[in-house]
């Protein structure tokens, strides 16, 4: 599978084409748990996609403060 090809999985099941690379990622991620992508072509598209900058969702962390909470008893 190439690049392409995913791109065109994308635009025929979801009708549009793909917002950004994470967008595409999340959806190739999707593709492969459901088992309609091989590990190969998975490895080679998912190293691929994350030299373009692409993050998953399962990957992000919003960087804000963590609150930390006191309790007394």
């Amino acid at each position: 599978m190439l690049i392409h090809d995913l791109v065109d999985m994308f635009i025929t099941e979801r009708n549009h084409t793909p917002d950004s690379v994470n967008n595409l990622l999340d959806y190739f991620q999707y593709k492969y748990i459901a088992g309609e992508i091989n590990i190969k072509d998975y490895r080679h598209i998912f190293t691929y996609l994350h030299k373009k900058g692409a993050v998953s969702a399962f990957e992000y962390i919003e960087e804000r403060p963590i609150k930390q909470y006191h309790y007394s008893f």
